[in-house]
């Protein structure tokens, strides 16, 4: 079962995320800022992450570009990156084009949809 590392400082958006990835057939962890993202993903084996853009602590600008700097460090070749997907209330153009400049591959809005939800991971981990 692939697993899942939901970076979200609200415990109602967790909740919801991860019943979402649950029903979707994904194995889920949730850490409750960046900080604490970087630090399960350096430990964890995770198949892919959603990453809040708001968060104390450390945001998901932040901790996506810790994350992208630690795989450079390590030498991963860009084809091999971990899949991050930008989850966030902010859905404006430039705000998609922030979370990828910081080096988030995707992109979703809240409230999610569990179809896009699934569909941006299938897409990400090559999944049908």
């Amino acid at each position: 079962m692939p697993q899942v590392l939901v970076v979200e400082d609200n415990l109602v958006n967790q909740r919801i995320s991860s019943l979402m990835l649950q029903k979707l057939g994904f194995a889920v962890d949730l850490a409750n800022n960046g900080e604490e993202g970087v630090a399960m993903w350096a430990q964890g084996n995770y198949d892919a992450i959603i990453m809040d853009c708001q968060m104390p602590v450390l945001d998901g600008y932040s901790a996506t570009a810790k994350i992208r700097e630690q795989e450079q460090a390590q030498g991963f070749p860009s084809s091999r990156r971990m899949p991050i997907i930008a989850l966030t209330a902010h859905a404006m153009p430039q705000d998609r084009q922030k979370c990828l400049d910081s080096g988030m591959d995707d992109y979703l809005t809240k409230p999610v949809v569990s179809r896009d939800l699934g569909a941006a991971l299938n897409r990400w981990l090559n999944r049908e």
